[in-house]
């Protein structure tokens, strides 16, 4: 118990002072399940610690969310209390930083109409849209982290009692954060600035195209004409350098709205509102999703694919090798901020303006010129494994070899 609460007190330390890099006179806003009560205590204390002049905490519940879904006419589903939406905008605007604690119950709307989650997923990210907008575009500082939970761990480890289950779930957490380290800190400035390598050297490179090829698929990803790839860190409008994702082990930029063609099959189970998704596979035909099949999830993955225009196009592109540790780690997550960076993956929906030269202060036409993606959603999902080929196509056409079986050529 001891080495644990310790551990615990480096996690939540590192996702203050490095994820988050919380600023003197800061608000910080934790959006967090009820479930994970007692850790946001000790992040909020970490956050006083840290200089944060108020910490404002956005509870949720998901088991009420699921009764909501269920139960509630139809018509108040379609309905968002926009005071909520508002208030955290105007924190936003103000500055504040924002911390998700992101713990997925992949099985929790399982038995409920699609159309049900549907509509109320399209009414939550409709009227959020302008407060997701300072997160999709750096505006400020943020972070996603995940906490075990009951539900989560029993998916991750379903052979083992329910308290063996956690603990087994917080030494992967631990492991994959690098809390386990002597010095987390120091362990993740390493790691960023091996990242931030790898970052460089496509940037150098300046691909047109990439081309994947595994079994099931066979992917032409044109890239937008001033992308540029981004690692671990990100630096907000005010110029807080922070790192978005704890864990992280991925490079990432915005492929060309009408640029993708050819088949691509998912490699690992996708958590999506509270239902999984498993077995896909979805045909492109300049840039737009013209076929969707799956194994598991059929009817979940058509309306993610209805919610807008957007949703049939990619938004993200990202490389990650699979010798990466949470790959090696040999389980899956189902979790999309452990398993996107367990595998390399692609995300239906909006793009990011960062990942293109100058796109924050772009006006929304001239993203579109330079091939963003407009949508209400940003899902990732796992296309990455051992047998993962991808080469580089440069202007002239010349290919170059960026990844064998499953890593760095």
């Amino acid at each position: 118990m001891e080495t644990f609460e310790h551990y615990l007190d480096k996690y939540a330390e590192l996702a203050i002072r490095v994820g988050l890099n919380v600023q003197k006179d800061q608000t910080v806003v934790i959006m967090t399940p009820i479930a994970c009560a007692d850790f946001v205590r000790k992040l909020t204390k970490k956050a006083y610690d840290a200089g944060a002049k108020d910490v404002v905490i956005d509870w949720d519940d998901d088991e009420v969310k699921a009764l909501r879904i269920k139960h509630a006419p139809e018509s108040t589903l379609r309905e968002y209390p926009m005071w909520r939406a508002s208030g955290l905008e105007e924190m936003a605007k103000e500055g504040a930083a924002f911390l998700q604690i992101y713990a997925p119950n992949s099985d929790l709307l399982k038995d409920v109409d699609p159309e049900r989650v549907a509509i109320s997923s399209k009414t939550t990210a409709t009227a959020r849209e302008g407060f997701l907008k300072y997160l999709r575009s750096n505006q400020v500082n943020w972070l996603m982290v995940s906490f075990p939970t009951a539900e989560w761990s029993a998916k991750v480890f379903p052979d083992l009692s329910e308290a063996e289950r956690i603990t087994k779930l917080w030494e992967q957490i631990f492991k994959l954060t690098r809390v386990d380290k002597d010095d987390p800190v120091a362990a993740w400035k390493q790691h960023v600035e091996t990242l931030t390598e790898k970052q460089n050297l496509l940037n150098n490179k300046k691909y047109k195209q990439l081309h994947f090829k595994a079994p099931g698929t066979d992917l032409y990803i044109e890239l937008a004409p001033k992308h540029q790839w981004v690692a671990a860190g990100s630096e907000s409008e005010r110029g807080i350098f922070f790192v978005p994702n704890i864990p992280t082990e991925e490079v990432f930029t915005m492929p060309a709205r009408n640029g993708t063609n050819g088949t691509v099959r998912s490699t690992l189970p996708l958590s999506y509102q509270g239902s999984l998704i498993n077995g896909f596979s979805l045909k492109f035909e300049n840039g737009r999703v013209v076929e969707a099949t799956a194994e598991v999830g059929q009817e979940v993955l058509n309306k993610m694919l209805d919610m807008d225009e957007g949703a049939r196009y990619l938004g993200e592109v990202a490389l990650v090798p699979y010798d990466s540790p949470i790959s090696q780690s040999g389980l899956i997550y189902y979790n999309t901020l452990f398993d996107e960076n367990a595998s390399c993956h692609v995300a239906l929906g909006n793009s990011y303006p960062f990942t293109i030269e100058g796109g924050t202060t772009m006006s929304p036409e001239e993203l579109v010129q330079n091939g963003y993606n407009k949508s209400l959603i940003h899902v990732d999902f796992m296309i990455g494994s051992a047998d993962m080929e991808i080469d580089g196509i440069l202007a002239d056409g010349s290919r170059e070899p960026l990844f064998r079986k499953g890593n760095w050529a």
